[in-house]
């Protein structure tokens, strides 16, 4: 089974590669800039040869880059709007660049508009962005539903999708945290099974192609985007130890964004995921 983390990188984009290898990921998640800013990074040619190269060497595959934390593509205000539709054109010219395999992204953020509006917002922008990349590039992530975030809840990506702009949509991550702060309580796997599956009948051909793993800070439904440490959160290690027992496919790769102040923070977590995962194998 394919796992994780979503690396740095800071001295080079094909840095993340090199910090993904030495890790243990056989899959990997980056930015393709700062997340919390508008600035575009220019593209080196030796950066991105050696990004690619590193990739096939090691077996590090998929990979998705996650788009900047300022798009909002329901966003009321024209600017907003528009900047977040020319920022997330940049990431897909970067997974182009790259060779990766999709650009992770939140919907966005009503502010204060009626849910209808906000979703109606969106499609409007995937619309766009469909016309422009005229491919399947982007892949749409669940939300904790705080402060108005649309894509809380399968219905609200099942309205989402709804449309002509789905084209340029390559399928759906859901994140562990985010959904348990939804109110989906997946420490049931039949729960996690039930979101997947609702997930592909309702939007086919487009499908679950990511995990998130991550615990949560967040009460069930408290609506709070706050991730923590694998088994140190609310979903807690028997609700990562059943559900890992129990996922829906093994083909989905998992990818965690655990808090991260040292390597070892990172280490510690892909291990203990790694070990439930083994567990879940041997036979009773």
């Amino acid at each position: 089974m394919r796992i994780g983390l979503h690396t740095s990188i800071s001295g080079g984009l094909h840095l993340s590669v090199k910090r993904a290898h030495s890790l243990g990921c056989t899959c990997m998640q980056l930015f393709s800039h700062n997340p919390r800013g508008w600035g575009r990074r220019p593209f080196r040619a030796y950066e991105t040869e050696e990004f690619r190269k590193l990739r096939i060497e090691w077996d590090i595959s998929p990979c998705f880059i996650h788009a900047s934390y300022l798009i909002n593509l329901c966003s009321p205000e024209a600017r907003l709007w528009q900047d977040s539709i020319d920022l997330l054109l940049y990431e897909a010219e970067a997974a182009e660049r790259l060779g990766v395999d999709g650009v992770v992204l939140h919907p966005g953020r009503g502010r204060g508009q009626p849910l209808n509006r906000a979703i109606k917002r969106a499609k409007e922008a995937l619309r766009v962005l469909w016309q422009a990349v005229g491919e399947p590039v982007f892949v749409i992530e669940n939300t904790a539903g705080q402060k108005g975030e649309i894509g809380a809840s399968v219905e609200e990506m099942i309205q989402l999708l709804d449309g002509p702009g789905a084209g340029c949509v390559k399928g759906i991550c859901i994140d562990t945290a985010h959904a348990f702060a939804a109110g989906y309580d997946i420490r049931d796997p039949q729960v996690m099974k039930e979101m997947v599956k609702r997930i592909e009948d309702s939007l086919s051909p487009l499908r679950v192609v990511l995990i998130h793993l991550n615990d949560t800070k967040s009460p069930l439904g408290g609506r709070v985007d706050r991730h923590e440490h694998i088994g140190m959160g609310q979903i807690g290690l028997s609700g990562f130890r059943r559900l890992l027992r129990e996922l829906p496919s093994r083909d989905i790769p998992l990818v965690l964004e655990t808090p991260r102040k040292t390597d070892d923070d990172d280490r510690r977590n892909l291990s203990l995921v790694k070990r439930l995962l083994s567990e879940g194998q041997r036979p009773p």
